[in-house]
């Protein structure tokens, strides 16, 4: 608040109301202390060391109060980070068994398909849905499976990867493919943790550079 501010400061009609009671009641106690003999230290015990008491104890409540409710939120964040968990797994399970009945069908095996086939379609479409919901972790396992069943081989690509989001992913435990195939296929790999250990922009540095960017 500037000088300017200060000179036209007024006080309102409810601070002008609660100091004059105020200052009526200090007369009133002093008036009552010169006809009983209560010095001012009577009147502290009387009066001031019970509404500090008061003021603690709304103080405590209060306090006890803000905990509880940061206990209920953070188990409330533990309940949906877990239901998020389960659904996540539920979706990996479900697609890992979709497409081991199109790998086992005996009429379309997903392996011996063409190019244009609508099993291709299908376990492409499914693929790209799934990884655009699971976190880095399942993401991994996802992209790994892809791989050990022969679907993302370098040499005949069965699923597609072009515009999969594996943004944030961590790929690093996923043995066997490389970042080369990954890159060439995904629509995002921003902040992924590629197969080599390498942060997918660090790997493209790296590449950029003319430097391997695998693992020896």
């Amino acid at each position: 608040m500037d000088q300017h501010q200060k000179s036209l400061w007024r006080p309102t009609r409810r601070q002008l109301l609660w100091a004059g009671a105020t200052v009526g009641l200090l007369t009133i106690a002093i008036l009552i202390g010169y006809r009983y003999d209560i010095t001012l230290w009577d009147w502290i015990k009387l009066l001031i060391v019970p509404a500090v008491i008061a003021g603690g104890g709304l103080w405590f409540n209060r306090q006890q109060r803000e905990r509880e409710l940061e206990t209920a939120r953070q188990e409330r964040e533990r309940e949906v980070e877990i239901a998020e968990r389960r659904t996540q797994d539920e979706a990996l399970q479900a697609y890992l068994d979709q497409m081991g009945q199109l790998l086992l069908d005996k009429d379309r095996p997903l392996r011996q398909s063409k190019e244009d086939d609508e099993v291709r379609t299908l376990a492409r479409a499914r693929t790209l849905t799934l990884l655009s919901r699971l976190d880095r972790t399942r993401k991994r396992s996802a992209v790994q499976f892809l791989y050990e069943s022969g679907l993302v081989d370098t040499e005949r690509r069965i699923v597609d990867l072009t515009g999969a989001d594996l943004s944030r992913a961590n790929l690093s435990d996923a043995d066997g493919i490389t970042n080369e195939v990954l890159a060439q296929q995904a629509k995002s790999l921003k902040d992924a943790t590629m197969p080599n250990g390498q942060k997918y922009e660090d790997w493209l540095k790296s590449k950029d550079r003319g430097e391997d960017g695998e693992n020896e």
